[in-house]
Parts: structure tokens; sequence; C-alpha cells
């Protein structure tokens, strides 16, 4: 079957493939492997790899954090906030192979689904990469955060924090 895609549970056996899809989708905000196991290890339910025709071609990493919080780039969280008020989607990436096919709107619409099923009154996010049209679409809008400025030109001036509130 050609262009089979499915999005499945994220384990720590594929830490090298999330690795090597983030060195090529965003080599503009490298992360260490200790960051990509800590958020699969700390919130396995928010960690999904995208497999076209059986080959690793994406990745979300998500989890529960604090609205209006930014975690740093390339920072470990340490615990899931028990009193956590949004989720976080701290990174979607897609192989150029995987993009045009509907794989991103369908696991944004799965993790915000997972989100609302969860308790959680919003979703929340860091837009890089000229990625706010696509944001838009899900209905995230941007929210002046004066006080995220200095995190966010960590990630790019063009950075932006967004909402999308249930």
């Amino acid at each position: 079957m050609r262009n089979a895609m499915h999005w499945r549970g994220l384990t720590a056996l594929d830490l090298p493939e999330v690795e090597a899809i983030a060195a090529q989708v965003h080599p503009d905000f490298p992360e260490d492997m200790v960051v990509f196991a800590e958020r699969q290890r700390l919130y396995p339910d928010g960690a999904r790899l995208l497999e076209l025709d059986g080959v690793p071609a994406g990745y979300v990493l998500s989890h529960p954090w604090h609205l209006g919080a930014l975690p740093a780039l390339n920072a470990l969280l340490g615990a899931i906030p028990e009193d956590a008020d949004t989720f976080y989607l701290h990174d979607l990436a897609l192989l150029p192979r995987a993009r045009g096919t509907g794989a991103a709107a369908m696991i944004v619409g799965d993790m915000l689904r997972h989100a609302r099923a969860n308790g959680l009154p919003s979703a929340s996010l860091v837009a890089v990469n000229g990625s706010l049209p696509f944001w838009y679409k899900h209905g995230f809008r941007a929210l002046k955060a004066p006080e995220l400025e200095a995190k966010l030109g960590s990630y790019e001036a063009a950075a932006r924090y967004m909402v999308k509130r249930f």
C-alpha cells in the first residue's frame, strides 16, 4: 500500500529517529537527545511518531503545562505540573515527504481532543518557521506576552506564542 500513514506512540527506541528528523526539520532550533527522551518519558500520551509507508517521517512532542509560561528551548522540564492549565505542543516536525498528506492536521486534532478529554481549557505553542498560517487554521491565536519576549527571541525573531482556548 503506497502512502500508508500512521501515527503511533513514540517509544524510547524511536528517539534516534526523532533526533534525525529534528536535525533536518529544525536545524536552527537544536535540542539534545535528553530533552526528547524526557518529554517522551514524562508524558508518553503526548509523544507520537508518524510512519509513512512504514518509515518514520515525523513526530510530535506535547504535554500539560502552565498557560503563559514557556519552557526554554533545549531545557529539561523536571516534571509535569500537577496544576497544569494548558496543553503545550512543544514540537511538531514532518519530513518533506510527509507534508501535504494531512498528517499534521490529523495529529493536531488528536492532541487537541486529548487535551479537552483531560480537562485542560486551552492549548499553547510557539510558532516558528513560518507556521503561523497553519496554526491559525487550527484556531490558535498569537498572544501578546511581553514577559515571554526574551524566551521567544531565543527561537527566532518571528516566533510567536499562540493559544487556543476550548
